[in-house]
């Protein structure tokens, strides 16, 4: 019987800053001390509160210590584990100079939060099926092998008003329905675990954190739609997600919930792993299914849709990774419960990756309508430095940027697209007053034209005609009329491209032109970038605060500052390579950039 469990971080960005080794050293320490009887150490995956990693929870206290090292182990054990008591000096902060909060669910990160696809991450021991089981793992499923048909099964999903996490936000229990009806001696149940998006790994977290609650959500939509296959796509970057994934998979087999005559019953159903090279375009349906079967991972034409042509020319369902989380529990709590969260057309929560200029860098899941403001400043813990909130994208490459008049909408998919943005997977990189919107668009139509497959031609060639003129606006080549062929070309785009990643790729162009349209006029009038990113743009200078110390001089890596010392020196601007290292190593805060 143990008398405590230290609970550590195995997520991605935790294991990345050392929380392997800071296991290790527990188990060590614990077996020193004679502790390993009475003290377990439960690797979970992703808490959730990245910025503030390792984190490292000891229950029965329900201790929050972050940013954790390996050098603290030793306060932990010998202090919280043996003598009782708290280790103050770790325990988690909010903000600097408050008191420490005692567990993780005093802070108002966790508590504005409702955790539904997140529910068991950080939680569990995502490597141990009892673990699983004991949070009603696998209830759902004999529920519905035992009670339900599989057209009650849908007819539940489609009450709860669920809505592909995906990014299109296509009606689940209507795509669970085509497929159902579809004729085929065989089907398919495909999980998209693919998350191209810069900035989103929700997907990744779940898979980490909580990967037999997709396994199960898979095995009821494969009953229900009358799957006999099912494949997890996912990329062969996420290494922990997978071996995960390949864990849980071994336990489901073994405790006959994946396999022949699941739970005794007449339905059979296993689930594959296939890996990923990590193409973009992989994210949309047909493509991804395309590369399931082995070939070059590019879209085709639709109609004839997966729902009756996918997967090997068979009926095919296809979910992500964060709808498939929120099945199990629909299930077992009912539809309304699910529907009681959330808006008119679109319920439940929804789970963001949040990052970029924002304090709490995470996971964060709310219900929607959730407006902006309460995420940015509320959970997230608003801008760092006391910057300005500029912009917030939503929808990576495929979504647009919401400008600071729109901090009070509620988040969800319509009114999203009514401002010009989308879902998305989830991704929403949060920009202050230091960001340039021109090269925030032009970062974004880099990352498609990369990954562009080149099937079709407008966005193979369109996308690559838009960055041009971006590129001459952030040159200060650019002209007034370049500004309406650029709308011109993006509505192109978005009207001819093939997939709806092409589709979609103009959009960061689209709001940033509608939003921050003085951003370009500038860039083009008065050939200057406000925001002092855009290099060709940018001129640095010498105050008269200069002391004369040469710091600057012996920094420059081309020679392009002179001067004397104990005199101020001068920048040549015909030499300066604009890399800013004069300014970096500057003590006298002597050069300004402008």
């Amino acid at each position: 019987m143990y008398k405590s469990h230290v609970l550590v971080c195995g997520g991605t960005g935790c294991t990345s800053n050392n929380s392997r080794k800071i296991r290790e050293e527990l188990k060590k320490q614990l077996g020193d001390n004679n502790l390993q009887d009475t003290v377990q150490i439960v690797e979970t995956g992703c808490f959730g509160l990245c910025a503030s990693g390792p984190v490292v929870i000891v229950y029965p206290e329900a201790a929050f210590y972050s940013n954790v090292k390996v050098d603290d182990v030793t306060d932990i054990v010998q202090q919280h584990l043996i003598r009782g008591k708290l280790v103050e000096r770790l325990l988690h902060k909010e903000k600097d100079g408050e008191p420490p909060v005692k567990s993780l669910t005093d802070t108002e990160f966790y508590r504005r939060q409702t955790r539904v696809a997140l529910r068991n991450c950080g939680v569990i021991n995502p490597e141990n099926i009892d673990e699983y089981i004991a949070f009603d793992g696998y209830q759902a499923l004999i529920k519905c092998l035992t009670e339900y048909s599989p057209q009650e099964v849908i007819d539940i999903i489609k009450q709860s008003g669920l809505r592909g996490r995906g990014g299109a936000g296509f009606p689940t229990g209507m795509k669970w329905q085509f497929v159902h009806n579809a004729q085929s001696d065989v089907k398919y149940v495909c999980c998209n675990a693919d998350e191209g998006d810069p900035g989103a790994f929700m997907d990744r977290s779940v898979l980490e954190g909580d990967p037999h609650a997709v396994l199960e959500a898979m095995a009821i939509a494969a009953y229900a739609v009358g799957g006999t296959q099912g494949y997890i796509y996912v990329r062969a970057e996420y290494p922990i997600a997978v071996e995960r994934c390949k864990i849980a998979l071994a336990q489901a087999r073994e405790y006959g919930l994946l396999g022949k005559n699941i739970l005794g019953t007449d339905f059979s159903f296993d689930i594959d792993i296939r890996l990923g090279a990590g193409a973009f375009v992989c994210g949309e349906e047909t493509a991804l299914m395309v590369s399931v079967e082995g070939n070059r991972g590019e879209p085709r034409p639709r109609p004839p849709f997966p729902a009756n042509k996918g997967l090997f020319g068979k009926p095919t369902l296809l979910n992500n990774v964060e709808t498939y989380a929120n099945i199990t529990q629909i299930i077992t709590k009912g539809a309304d419960w699910f529907a009681s969260m959330g808006t008119d057309k679109s319920k439940g929560t929804k789970v963001f990756a949040l990052g970029g200029k924002i304090v709490n860098t995470g996971l964060v899941e709310v219900p929607m309508g959730t407006t902006l403001r309460e995420i940015v400043y509320d959970i997230g813990g608003g801008i760092p430095g006391g910057k300005q909130f500029k912009a917030a994208q939503t929808g990576g490459p495929s979504g647009g940027c919401i400008p600071p008049q729109h901090l009070d909408i509620p988040i969800d998919y319509d009114k999203l697209i009514e401002i010009g943005s989308m879902m998305g997977s989830g991704g929403l990189i949060v920009m202050d007053e230091d960001t340039c919107m021109v090269d925030i668009a032009k970062f974004f139509l880099e990352f498609t034209v990369d990954e562009s497959c080149g099937k079709c031609t407008p966005c193979r060639i369109g996308t690559k005609r838009l960055l041009e003129m971006l590129d001459k606006v952030t040159n200060g080549t650019a002209t007034l009329e370049d500004l309406d062929k650029m709308e011109k070309l993006c509505y192109y785009i978005k009207d001819n491209a093939l997939c709806g990643l092409g589709q979609t790729a103009p959009n960061p162009v689209l709001s940033t032109l509608k939003y921050f349209r003085h951003e370009y006029e500038t860039h083009i009038k008065e050939k200057k970038c406000p925001a002092h990113v855009c290099k060709k743009l940018v001129t640095y200078s010498i105050t008269d605060a200069c002391k004369g110390c040469t710091l600057c001089k012996r920094n420059c890596p081309v020679g392009a500052i002179d001067g004397n010392v104990r005199e101020q020196h001068v920048i040549n601007r015909d030499k300066c390579i604009k890399c800013g290292a004069c300014l970096d190593g500057c003590k006298f805060k002597a050069i300004v950039k402008e």
